[in-house]
């Protein structure tokens, strides 16, 4: 499904965006072309949201039509490793080369425990592996969950994970545990669930009317609570309101988002959502994702121990050097990203269907098919960039 790549693209570059300016400079008090930067790139940070919406809606469908094989367990686990592992331990390693994290961080984050240094008082050295602990604890226990449940029985899991979750993001709020721990699985799932919803909504039977419509609602719930909720506090996590329920709407958007680009990728409208661009930048994420802080900080070392007076000038938002040092640096982790998985991640990606796929296996079917018409048959990819 190329048109998942793009949303793909467009998660990424919304992260790299935000982590090269709103992230670093947010704390800065500018005017002009600087501040209308900060503004425009704040946002950037829920392509985080829309990894996980997109990573529960494909990871779902994927143990949903395989939950019947003999290999269910090994072929999933043994798929994920091969994608996720070689890239993940590779950054682990240069971090520590370079002295970017603790031996305490790196050592919860071997074992994907990053989202926890909150809780065990250790610090948080690279902020983008709170994410991947959290996939990483969805792919290790949602494979139980979906063989074991009916698919109406998973669907009402689903269902009460979206439901709970905020429940248990109000509570923790309203008792003053919240702050700087929702990196926390229980508290980040939801989105992981939503799309895990979704995709067993799109196994039943639904017309493609039907789902149309139900795109067109899930999106125009969010500017209708962004309106409703603006004066109660829902645009930040700071009030209860916006704790328990902003990730709700954002997540809730995305499933929508996803849904229209289903339905445009398998239209005549397709063109509209098959941005080679943005398709690019899907294929190369999951490394993107991973690279970008750590280059960042390379820069700004750099930076710092030969062209000191550049960071004064930072301090005062110099736009010219904002955006040299963003031009610069994702320049270098585009290319780091490309080769990685292009000579690197693919060596391995190769091996996945040569140790777990078994001799004329049928391909899964899409979800949403396409209107009467010439339309190629296509088969969903599983290749998830976080």
């Amino acid at each position: 499904m190329p048109e998942l790549d793009t949303l793909r693209g467009i998660a990424v570059l919304g992260v790299l965006f935000f982590h090269g300016s709103r992230a670093e400079y947010g704390g800065l008090h500018v005017r002009g072309a600087a501040r209308a930067i900060l503004l425009a790139t704040q946002s950037g940070v829920l392509g985080v949201n829309l990894f996980f919406v997109l990573s529960g809606f494909l990871i779902t469908g994927i143990l949903i039509d395989s939950r019947s094989r003999p290999d269910y367990y090994r072929r999933f686990y043994a798929r994920r490793a091969l994608r996720i592992l070689p890239a993940y331990y590779s950054l682990l390693v240069l971090l520590a080369l370079l002295h970017q994290a603790s031996a305490a961080f790196l050592g919860l984050s071997f074992i994907y425990l990053s989202n926890f240094t909150s809780f065990l008082g250790v610090s948080m050295d690279y902020h983008p592996l709170w994410s991947l602990a959290v996939e990483e604890h969805y792919y290790i226990l949602w494979p139980t969950v979906v063989r074991k449940l009916r698919v109406r029985h998973l669907a009402m899991f689903s269902l009460a994970l979206c439901t709970l979750i905020p429940i248990a993001r109000a509570i923790s709020f309203h008792y003053g545990y919240f702050e700087g721990r929702d990196w926390y699985t229980w508290f980040a799932a939801d989105g992981l669930a939503e799309g895990s919803l979704l995709a067993i909504f799109l196994r039943s039977s639904i017309s493609r009317k039907q789902v149309a419509i139900g795109s067109t609602l899930l999106l125009a719930l969010m500017p209708i609570l962004v309106i409703a909720g603006a004066p109660f506090g829902i645009l930040t996590r700071q009030t209860l309101l916006g704790a328990a329920l902003q990730l709700t709407m954002v997540n809730t958007f995305f499933v929508g988002l996803l849904l229209a680009f289903l339905l445009m990728g398998t239209s005549s409208r397709k063109h509209l959502v098959n941005s080679t661009t943005l398709q690019f930048f899907g294929y190369i994420s999951y490394g993107l994702y991973l690279v970008h802080p750590m280059i960042f900080r390379v820069y700004d070392k750099l930076t710092w121990t030969f062209w000191p007076w550049m960071w004064t000038r930072l301090s005062e938002g110099q736009v010219g050097l904002m955006v040299l040092r963003f031009v610069v640096v994702s320049g270098a982790a585009v290319g780091l990203s490309y080769i990685s998985r292009r000579y690197y991640e693919e060596w391995f990606l190769r091996r996945k269907d040569r140790l777990t796929s078994r001799p004329g296996e049928a391909t899964m079917k899409v979800v949403i098919a396409a209107p009467p018409g010439p339309a190629p048959a296509r088969e969903p990819s599983e290749s998830f960039q976080p």
